[in-house]
C-alpha cells in the first residue's frame, strides 16, 4: 500500500479526498495545516504528499521546502484554488511534480497520483541505475549525483529527467518524449516547468565545465561531456 500524506485546511474537501484515496487503497493521513502536516511528516515516511497551498500556520510553498529539506526526492503534488501563472511556476520552481488547480476533479487526481508513483516505484524494466557523467557519478537507483565527496540529492523528476538525457548521451533527446514519459502532458506550463527542471540540472552539473545540456531551439535538448561534444 502506498502511502500519502494530504496537508488541506478545508475540512470538507480534505474528508471527501481522504475516503476517496482509502477506497482507492491508499493510505493516507490528513493533516489541517502545514504545521500539522511538517509533524506528521516526520514521524513516519510516505510515498507521495498531496498540499493545499493557502493554509494557516504554514502555507504548501513553505511546507514544501521543509519537507524537501528532510526527504529531498519526496514526490510533491500542489492543490490551490489559485490558477494565476505566476503560482503555478512558483510551485514548479519548488520542484512540484505537479499541480492541480481546484475544483478536485478525484478520477483526475487519482491519475496523476498513479503516473507519479509508477515513475517513482514502479519502473522494472533493466535499465541503467548508475552513469558516468563528465566528473560525476549518477546514481539514480538513490537518486544521487556525486562529485568526489560533495553529494547532491535528486528529486525524483530530476532524476528521471537526468537518465533520460544520460540514455541519449550525444543525441537529441526531444521535447515531446520528455513531455511525454514524464509529464504526461504538454502545456505550458508543462513546458515552462520542464524548462525549469533542465535549468535545475545544468546548476548541478556546473563544476565540470565539460558536461553542457544544449537547447536545440524547438526540437529538444543534447547532453555532452567531452570537448568534442
Amino acid at each position: 500500500m502506498n502511502n500519502i500524506l494530504l496537508v488541506e485546511d478545508n475540512e470538507t474537501l480534505g474528508y471527501i479526498l481522504k475516503e476517496y484515496l482509502e477506497m482507492k487503497d491508499f493510505g493516507v493521513e490528513l493533516a489541517r495545516d502545514g504545521k500539522a502536516g511538517l509533524k506528521a511528516f516526520k514521524k513516519r515516511a510516505y510515498d507521495l504528499c498531496i498540499l493545499d497551498v493557502m493554509m494557516p500556520e504554514m502555507d504548501g510553498f513553505t511546507l514544501a521546502g521543509e519537507l524537501r529539506a528532510i526527504e529531498a526526492g519526496v514526490p510533491i503534488i500542489f492543490l490551490t484554488a489559485k490558477a494565476l501563472k505566476v503560482d503555478k511556476l512558483k510551485g514548479f520552481n519548488l520542484g512540484a511534480d505537479d499541480y492541480i488547480v481546484k475544483p478536485v476533479d478525484e478520477e483526475e487526481l487519482l491519475a496523476r497520483i498513479k503516473a507519479i508513483l509508477r515513475r517513482s516505484k514502479g519502473n522494472t524494466s533493466p535499465q541503467k541505475q548508475s552513469y558516468e557523467v563528465g566528473a560525476y557519478h549518477f546514481d539514480f537507483s538513490n537518486q544521487k549525483l556525486v562529485l568526489d565527496e560533495e553529494e547532491q540529492i535528486l528529486t525524483e523528476r530530476e532524476a528521471q529527467l537526468l537518465r533520460l538525457l544520460c540514455e541519449n548521451k550525444g543525441k537529441l533527446l526531444s521535447r515531446r518524449q520528455v513531455l511525454n514519459t514524464l509529464w504526461n502532458t504538454n502545456d505550458y506550463f508543462t513546458r515552462r516547468s520542464m524548462d525549469v527542471f533542465i535549468s535545475r540540472l545544468r546548476k548541478y552539473l556546473a563544476k565540470d565545465p565539460l558536461i553542457k545540456i544544449n537547447n536545440v531551439y524547438g526540437s529538444g535538448f543534447i547532453l555532452t561531456d567531452t570537448e568534442e561534444g
